[in-house]
């Protein structure tokens, strides 16, 4: 059966009321032949998202409508490999007691921060370089950003080649990764000088499930964006990941109001300091 993500938007609902309304839809799925395999619950920005193993979107809104009557608002069909990549799990969280039992109270937000990276010129480099040459240069870039992500709490979620897509549960570690990446980089070209490797990043924020029918898509296509309007060795932010990062110490350069080809409205650009 296809795999589903619906959202709620549910203002003001407590912790205990919406794992109270995931116990009700347990106690029923059967009777629909559905299967509810996890959900996440922002409570700031009062949504939940539910994954789900249905045979038809109509059979999660007859589900909920009897349960406790929260339709959702949006449902998309997902690849459950891409929820994980994104989102770090595809089943409830299980006490670390070793029962094995589900752990409602370590439900986190879906919302996440999509960071991509990008080489310079890596195209070029094969050219100029021999393919044996290059291809040791782009393993040194995947290790230094991978050990940068790894350190920072963030997801893999795509390797395109001469850059990634990553996703960070938290703006602070996201804007740390980026950070990471550029200091790292910059050592790696002090030691290594006969050709060196320059990267752009960009990021946006944003929940999973929107109107535009794909897993996190104006978020992955803004970050995308952003991370193409960037300069080499530059790492730049949209809005929405700058409004996270409140309280942080961190100096965001303001780059202006950008038109990115899709969206509607010019989006405020930040840039990250790496130094």
């Amino acid at each position: 059966m296809p795999i589903y993500m619906d959202r709620h938007y549910e203002p003001g609902l407590t912790r205990d009321e919406i794992i109270e309304a995931h116990r009700q839809d347990l106690a029923i799925q059967d009777r629909y032949g559905v299967r509810f395999l996890t959900y996440w619950h922002d409570d700031v920005r009062g949504t939940v998202f539910c994954l789900i193993d249905s045979p038809d979107k109509e059979s999660v809104v007859r589900l909920h409508t009897e349960s406790h009557g929260s339709v959702p608002h949006e449902i998309i069909e997902v690849d459950p490999a891409l929820v994980e990549a994104f989102l770090g799990r595809v089943t409830d969280p299980r006490m670390s007691d070793g029962s094995g039992r589900p752990d409602e109270r370590a439900i986190e937000s879906a919302f996440r921060v999509i960071v991509f990276t990008d080489l310079k010129d890596s195209t070029a480099m094969t050219v100029q370089l021999g393919q044996s040459r290059a291809m040791q240069l782009l393993r040194a870039h995947n290790a230094l950003v991978r050990n940068a992500v790894r350190e920072h709490c963030g997801r893999e979620v795509k390797h395109t080649g001469d850059g990634f897509m990553l996703s960070f549960q938290k703006a602070s570690n996201a804007i740390g990764c980026s950070v990471a990446i550029q200091r790292a980089f910059r050592e790696f070209n002090r030691r290594n000088r006969s050709y060196p490797l320059q990267v752009r990043i960009g990021m946006s924020a944003g929940e999973p499930v929107e109107e535009h029918g794909d897993l996190f898509g104006s978020a992955v296509q803004l970050a995308s964006r952003v991370c193409a309007h960037a300069e080499p060795e530059q790492t730049l932010a949209a809005e929405t990941v700058v409004r996270e990062c409140g309280g942080l110490p961190i100096e965001f350069v303001p780059q202006g109001e950008v038109r990115f080809k899709g969206f509607l409205h010019p989006v405020a650009v930040y840039e990250v300091p790496c130094r």
